[in-house]
């Protein structure tokens, strides 16, 4: 399976103080919420033939975790519906 995951790179930190600075540079976020291309993502695992299930993480999320937590998986499976083709995807008939 695939972990369902996005981030937001905070390159003014990189900029200012490197990788190994002692300031974070990256928040971990539920996908669509972060700077990854997941339409671009599924693309690319569509091309290398991958079937399976994309499974959403939030519970890092610093915004949606707690009781927030399941909005915010909600609206990652909203997002990875749409980058995957929208709510009105369907496979080819086998």
């Amino acid at each position: 399976h695939v972990h369902g995951k996005d981030a937001t790179v905070r390159w003014d930190v990189i900029r200012e103080h490197g990788v190994f600075g002692r300031l974070p540079f990256v928040q971990m976020r539920t996908p669509g919420f972060g700077d990854s291309d997941w339409t671009r993502v599924i693309s690319e695992l569509r091309l290398a033939g991958y079937k399976g299930a994309i499974d959403i993480e939030g519970w890092h999320d610093p915004v949606y975790r707690g009781d927030l937590e399941i909005t915010g998986q909600v609206r990652a499976l909203e997002y990875l519906k749409q980058c995957r083709g929208g709510n009105s995807y369907l496979p080819n008939p086998v």
